[in-house]
């Protein structure tokens, strides 16, 4: 796990972004593992401008995105499929039939996690995933005590979760109490893993994640056992990681980040 910290928010979304898009011009039929969350519009906004500016092109380019609540259909504005059209899809050149997301409608529930897994497998797997982390260091919607092999499958949300999602709501009592998501195994068998963490709210969760020991407590903590992550952060949320100084030579010394310090 390489963490690298940088100076602001701003600038953490800049580099996640290049860095995807980077592999996206190396491998142009590149297969995204994606995510929702405040946290990622700002990443989004960067590729779409990216793909304005610079021609960054996904044309070939396929997505598997993290999670679904369940009962949402995909025009409600609340569900991820309609944020994902929202805040990238339709501000790049991808083919919406390359974008898949759970179905949170589905006839068959328990059907429809093994039915998303085969659809991954079937699409040679996901080649980068990006993530961010929740306060109780959850991945995807893996709330505490979620299987460090999970795959993906319908899963109960903690209050916790709840209490920090609803207020997206218009009417809160209206966010739905289960959705689907890839497991920590899914996530796991990504060939590469990108996390993005900002601000002073998720310093403590991180430093745990990266740091601490790996427990399903903390589902994020699984990423330790994954040969390529790279965690960026900013400055507000590394102030908790012991190892900062070491992060930092690593950045400034390791030939593979050459092309990114001047960001």
């Amino acid at each position: 796990m390489e963490v690298i910290i940088r100076p602001d928010a701003q600038a953490a979304v800049k580099l996640t972004a290049k860095i995807m898009a980077d592999d996206l011009i190396k491998k142009p039929d590149m297969v995204f593992g994606l995510a929702t969350g405040r946290t990622m519009e700002a990443v989004y906004a960067e590729l779409a401008n990216l793909h304005r500016n610079c021609g960054t092109d996904f044309s070939l380019a396929k997505s598997f995105n993290l999670d679904e609540y369940i009962g949402l259909p995909s025009e409600d504005k609340n569900s991820y499929r309609y944020y994902m059209n929202y805040h990238l899809f339709n501000n790049v050149n991808i083919d919406l039939r390359n974008t898949h997301l759970p179905n949170g409608i589905a006839e068959d529930l328990d059907a429809e996690g093994p039915r998303y897994e085969q659809a991954i497998v079937d699409a040679g797997g996901i080649d980068m995933q990006l993530l961010g982390i929740g306060c109780d260091g959850h991945i995807g919607f893996n709330e505490p005590l979620s299987s460090l092999a999970s795959r993906t499958r319908q899963k109960a949300l903690t209050p916790e979760t709840y209490e920090q999602n609803s207020p997206l709501f218009d009417n809160p009592e209206d966010m739905p109490k289960r959705a689907f998501t890839m497991g920590v195994g899914t996530i796991l068998d990504a060939k590469r893993i990108v996390m993005l963490v900002t601000g002073a709210e998720k310093a403590d969760v991180l430093a745990k994640a990266v740091e601490g020991p790996v427990t399903s407590m903390i589902s994020a903590s699984a990423l330790q056992l994954h040969s390529r992550v790279v965690v960026i952060v900013d400055e507000e949320a590394a102030t908790k990681l012991e190892g900062k100084d070491y992060y930092n030579w690593i950045f400034q010394n390791e030939p593979e980040w050459e092309p990114y310090r001047s960001m």
